[in-house]
């Protein structure tokens, strides 16, 4: 059978790909990966760089361009038989992972590697250091019982992240809300109607049709004034996948505490105490009891703001809506109806004004100013869904520097939210150097009717964010794939690049580049442009307690050896959210059944990364402000010493070759409006 997951040359054939496709591809590729190091473990020669590292690099680059497709149609394109395809892969694919982390003449001959070569570049050594870690965390040192408990907890642990993201996207995909009376949606923008009609007629249905995709949500959540819709809505989107869910089946409770137990239970075995301190082991971050004291500081500094500004919120809600009774679903249309009387704007007065082309080209603009470069679409190329776009990065030289892929739009199987993952990564091979390939992804508006796609302030930020992680991927400078791009940074630093991306949305030079009218080209106007940075740190302080919740949450959850018990999760949220919160939910709110950062995404005992991140990115801009936005030496250092030194060397090394200096807090509070908090 011919294979297109095989043919591995170029980029992928994602329209020859198949299901049936999926399960033969991993298994060939897995064995010719053990072959060939069992074959090179069994011959008589001094293990070196050239002869095991660079092959070994070679082995997971194979690997990596056969199985990212693979993942990546299941969170864009997802079907029956792909998900069904997909989930028979992973055990096999973490038996791969556990028996090379566990291989202990594989660790003896790496660490021959790291002791008997003295000339290796620095970069190298970290990447070996950082290698060895990663097999103690693996269990090489465990005896043979114990290495056979840690893979079946891998295995399970691999499956149970799957089935919780797939809860997720079926409940997400199988609710929705038909209506039929216009009078009903008072308050809900044209865009938001025009886009509900169209999703009415994509299943061929009268009237307006509403879902759980986060655009159709936030349309009426933000705008509607039927206070019955807002709530109806609000409880399906906080109770997907949960016991108060439409379906059973989709019921992320026991999933939860499944993945809570088996962590805990890994964390023993390899010596630790709870789970938090793995995660914490390749991280910046020296110690759970550091994390949550940077945090709980950060609390201590934003929640009088954010008393504030919710109590404000409440006598506007009184004395404005003759709403008596704040609850949950009333928050965010309040906080609408607020802006738009204080600052005589709302989001929906800027949507006109980033029509997706305009705010793509001003993007590139951007970063081609700041690390002189040159972004090009190529339309001929393979994709999955017809709003797929394709560019490549070139050098001012015209040599070719990375290339990428662009998901911009919320549908039906496709998961929610916003990521950066990758094709390959940079990889200086005998035959020349590979360039990096990223896969950027998010749920913003999609294109209704005739109208291209507009989106709202936030989307752009997102994209900005976004599109930070894949500059950090693709411009990277880094011939080793295991510290190239992201790989290999610490998980709380990774978000800086991101983050810092952010902060140009909200400058004016920049703002003309991104915006004009859709239909006119018409500049965003002066007074438009003053009401939004008026309004900029309107809510800020409670949006800043939100994530320090969350990431309270996760952290707690994770040093907590009891967690998976019974009611256990929901005491230590109910705990955080009196500390923190300013907003308490109500006892239906199922926030955790569906918070794939920290149960399917990477970020277990690791969503502090944001904030933890969000200090260095935002000290990191304040150079920018202070020696000049396009001061071309200042972009250049941060290319040189952040995004193309990637994973080569410790974060902070990196931060402070930039800085000059370790980083500060107070730039963070700046731009979060809370400077007084200092």
């Amino acid at each position: 059978m011919h294979n297109p997951l095989l043919q591995t040359d170029g980029l992928p054939q994602f329209s020859a790909i198949q299901a049936e496709h999926v399960e033969p591809a991993l298994e060939q590729v897995l064995k010719d990966n053990r072959e060939w190091l069992a074959s090179r473990l069994a011959a008589p020669m001094q293990a070196s760089w050239d002869n095991l590292i660079y092959p070994l690099d070679e082995a997971g680059d194979r690997l990596e361009r056969v199985w990212s497709p693979v993942s990546h149609l299941n969170a864009v394109a997802n079907t029956e038989s792909l998900r069904i395809a997909y989930n028979a892969c992973l055990p096999k694919l973490s038996d791969y992972h556990t028996d090379m982390g566990q291989n202990q003449a594989l660790y003896e001959a790496v660490k021959a590697v790291a002791d008997a070569e003295p000339n290796l570049e620095l970069s190298q050594k970290h990447a070996l250091a950082r290698s060895l870690l990663s097999f103690r965390l693996s269990g090489v040192a465990l005896p043979e019982d114990k290495k056979q408990r840690y893979r079946e907890i891998s295995q399970q642990l691999s499956s149970l992240s799957s089935k919780f993201s797939d809860n997720i996207l079926d409940a997400t995909n199988a609710w929705f809300k038909q209506v039929s009376d216009l009078a009903l949606l008072k308050g809900i923008p044209e865009s938001g109607l025009d886009m509900a009609q169209q999703a009415a007629q994509q299943r061929h249905l009268d009237g307006w049709v509403f879902t759980l995709d986060f655009p159709s949500y936030y349309s009426v959540v933000a705008y509607a004034d039927n206070r019955e819709l807002r709530a109806e809505l609000y409880r399906a989107y906080t109770t997907r996948a949960s016991d108060l869910g439409t379906n059973s089946a989709w019921d992320n409770t026991q999933t939860m505490r499944d993945i809570l137990r088996l962590r805990q239970e890994e964390a023993e075995l390899l010596g630790f105490a709870n789970y938090a301190e793995v995660s914490l082991a390749m991280k910046m971050a020296d110690t759970t009891q550091e994390v949550v004291d940077f945090l709980e500081d950060l609390a201590k500094r934003c929640k009088p703001f954010a008393e504030l500004e919710f109590a404000e919120l409440k006598v506007f809600a009184q004395e404005q809506l003759g709403i008596n009774d704040v609850q949950a679903w009333d928050v965010t249309y309040i906080s609408e109806k607020m802006k738009e009387a204080r600052f005589d704007f709302t989001d929906e007065d800027l949507k006109p004004y980033f029509p997706v082309n305009k705010v793509i080209q001003g993007l590139f603009g951007l970063v081609e100013r700041l690390y002189s470069v040159r972004i090009q679409q190529s339309t001929a190329v393979d994709v999955w869904h017809p709003d797929v776009t394709f560019y490549q990065v070139y050098e001012l030289d015209g040599s070719l520097r990375a290339e990428f892929y662009l998901d911009l739009y919320a549908r039906q199987h496709k998961r929610g939210g916003a990521w950066m993952s990758d094709y390959c990564g940079r990889f200086k091979r005998k035959d020349g150097v590979q360039i990096p390939v990223a896969f950027m992804t998010c749920n913003g508006t999609p294109p209704v009717g005739d109208k291209p796609a507009l989106f709202t302030h936030d989307e752009v930020v997102t994209l900005f964010h976004e599109f930070g992680h894949g500059l950090h991927h693709m411009l990277t400078k880094v011939d080793y794939p295991d510290i190239a791009g992201i790989n290999g940074v610490e998980w709380d630093a990774v978000e800086l690049p991101s983050q810092f991306m952010e902060n140009w949305c909200w400058e004016p030079e920049v703002l003309n580049m991104i915006s004009g009218h859709w239909q006119t080209d018409a500049p965003l106007p002066k007074d438009l442009f003053n009401k939004m940075q008026t309004a900029r740190h309107f809510q800020t302080a409670m949006a800043m307690v939100r994530q320090l919740e969350f990431a309270l949450f996760d952290m707690r959850l994770h040093m907590d050896p009891q967690a998976a018990e019974p009611r256990r999760l929901e005491q230590i949220q109910s705990e955080v959210r009196k500390q923190v919160a300013v907003v308490q939910p109500p006892v239906f709110n199922r926030m955790a059944h569906s918070f794939s950062h920290i149960f399917s995404g990477g970020y277990a005992a690791g969503y502090y990364s944001y904030k933890w991140a969000e200090v260095l990115s935002a000290d990191a801009y304040a150079r920018f402000e202070e020696e000049g936005l396009f001061a071309a030496e200042v972009g250049q250092a941060f290319l040189e010493e952040i995004l193309q030194t990637g994973g080569s060397r410790p974060a902070m090394e990196s931060f402070i070759a930039f800085r000059g200096r370790k980083p500060h807090i107070d730039a963070l509070l700046r731009h979060s409006g809370l400077v007084q908090a200092a």
